[in-house]
């Protein structure tokens, strides 16, 4: 999965005129890889078919 992660990385860069200073492609790459294993996480879980969406979020 890295290859394609550096792939995506250096498209997402040319596509945006974002350029990566290649020092700091590590850093970028590993965040990344964290973002998709949180959202993997998240994806995973099922919610039942009855569920609906909080009218109100209070912290």
């Amino acid at each position: 999965m890295s290859d394609k992660l550096d792939d995506y990385i250096h498209a997402l860069s040319a596509a945006l005129s974002l350029p990566i200073d290649p020092a700091w492609q590590p850093a970028v790459k590993m965040n990344l890889e964290v973002s998709l294993r949180m959202a993997r996480l998240v994806d995973e879980f099922s919610l039942p078919d009855e569920s609906e969406p909080a009218p109100i979020y209070v912290a």
